[in-house]
């Protein structure tokens, strides 16, 4: 698009992306460059950028070598790489000894690569990643088709440095990228029907804010439906992410027992006896009605009158419904209940569970599943689909992705404050693909913070609500502007 449609003539973004890796690989391995770096060069545009990257690098006086496949290369390629060796980058012979540098720059193949690398190309990725240093990607590692996330034995990077925005692949192998930078070079505004990453600038833009009159009812009420006999924590954990996330006033409605644990471990929470039965009590009808939101199936269990019982609620519900947990095993003739809106919030298998006929396709494409899911449901629904990353869409065609999070989130009870996280921006009247985004973030960056503290190993969702003051602190202020830098992901902690 930038070439044909802006007319962005493409030496003009070779010469950014290049000089952008270079601003990048200088804040990331700062006097390691001073060792030298060796740039593995591709044909192809991709080997472009990397020429000018060498070029930039040795007019800083950096020890530049260049080693490349061979082949007929493309014209731009072609071009950068005369001016690089013209300004004393040293041509390397691939098959002779290496310098034992301080970086390795991977510029072997970039976006619109697809399938294993071949011949010299996978000679040359074999020895790059052998070779020690550390490896800085451009655009990719090689052997990551960055469509779809394929990776065929692919350079393990340190560092991918990429341009303009992140691909499919670099979310779905997050493991072979290490840190990713996006960096601007040029590029012409996104495609609107391409999916939006929720970053915190987005995350923070989009949290509802306080007025200096608000009172409890003003900032959004939230019923939580759950917590049969033995899954009272799920409920009491949907709940406190609800007030924890601001919530104004939470009520919980669940059979005695229930209620009478939250009341003793959860005082700040309201509550209601439920049977969780095929015939809804009073009181529970009066607590549909007073909702803002309503959170549905934490701790729900899957006794059979359930099914009868989520369909009561979905007929009765007039505010908009976070479907989690055991509610999602009900059957998709269920969850298409009623007329509220609805935000679901499946894993792999429960989305399974919920759209059968959709099965298949989520083991090709999560993407595409997800959009076909969100199309099934009422008007102004939205569907999440947990996972690396989490995809969120929208019946209307929009979409969201979130790259945040690491393994801790891998522990019951995390599914349950991600409920009770976007039950609570409901409450705040936020659009349904709006507030699953913003509480897929909260619980990701939340978890991210403390697992920092406390090791992924130790963190329990306690700890991720514990974490959040630091991060309503952190939203609270504007990032850093440090061009032409847009995004960093830093690598999951593991």
């Amino acid at each position: 698009r930038a070439r044909t449609t802006a007319k962005i003539p493409s030496r003009v973004l070779m010469e950014s992306a290049g000089r952008g890796v270079v601003h990048v690989l200088a804040h990331e391995f700062g006097p390691v460059l001073h060792h030298g770096v060796v740039v593995a060069a591709g044909q192809g545009n991709n080997g472009g950028d990397g020429w000018v990257a060498a070029r930039a690098l040795r007019m800083v006086v950096v020890p530049v070598w260049g080693v490349e496949a061979g082949g007929k290369r493309s014209p731009d390629c072609a071009a950068t790489r005369a001016l690089a060796l013209a300004s004393g980058v040293e041509l390397l012979d691939p098959d002779e000894p290496w310098p034992d540098a301080g970086v390795m720059l991977d510029a072997l193949l970039g976006t619109g690569a697809s399938g294993a690398p071949r011949g010299a190309i996978a000679q040359l990725a074999a020895r790059v990643s052998q070779h020690g240093p550390p490896v800085a990607a451009v655009d990719g590692p090689t052997g990551l088709d960055l469509a779809t996330g394929r990776a065929d034995s692919p350079v393990r990077a340190a560092l991918t440095v990429t341009f303009g925005g992140v691909r499919r692949g670099h979310l779905l192998a997050r493991e072979w990228c290490g840190k990713i930078v996006v960096i601007d070079i040029g590029f012409p505004p996104p495609d609107p029907e391409w999916p939006e990453f929720v970053g915190d600038a987005w995350a923070r833009e989009q949290l509802p804010p306080f007025r200096v009159d608000m009172h409890k009812g003003d900032r959004g009420r939230v019923l939580v439906i759950g917590g049969d006999s033995g899954m009272a924590g799920a409920a009491l954990h949907a709940a406190s992410a609800a007030l924890e996330a601001g919530a104004g006033l939470v009520k919980l409605a669940a059979p005695s027992a229930t209620v009478a644990a939250a009341q003793a471990a959860l005082p700040d929470a309201l509550a209601v006896t439920t049977a969780l039965g095929p015939e809804l009590e009073p009181a529970l009808r009066d607590a549909l009605a007073w909702a803002g939101a309503i959170v549905l199936g934490p701790g729900l269990g899957r006794a059979p009158e359930r099914s009868q019982f989520v369909a009561a609620v979905l007929d009765a519900a007039a505010a908009p419904v976070v479907i989690d947990a055991d509610a999602l095993h009900v059957g998709l003739d269920v969850l298409r209940r009623g007329k509220a809106p609805r935000v679901l919030t499946p894993h792999a298998g429960e989305f399974s569970a919920a759209f059968p006929k959709l099965a298949s396709q989520l083991e090709t494409d999560r993407f595409a599943a997800t959009r076909r899911a969100a199309e099934t449901l009422p008007a102004g629904s939205a569907v999440l689909l947990k996972g690396v990353p989490t995809v969120i869409a929208a019946g209307d065609g929009r979409e969201l992705v979130v790259a945040s999070g690491n393994p801790a989130l891998a522990t019951g009870g995390s599914g349950d404050l991600l409920a009770g996280f976007i039950g609570a921006m409901l409450a705040r009247e936020l659009d349904p693909l709006v507030a699953a985004g913003l509480g897929a973030q909260i619980l990701g960056r939340a978890a991210e913070s403390a697992a920092g503290q406390l090791t992924v190993r130790s963190t329990r969702p306690a700890d991720v609500l514990a974490a959040l003051p630091e991060l309503w602190r952190t939203w609270a202020e504007p990032s850093p502007v440090r061009p032409p830098i847009i995004l960093e992901l830093e690598p999951p902690s593991l």
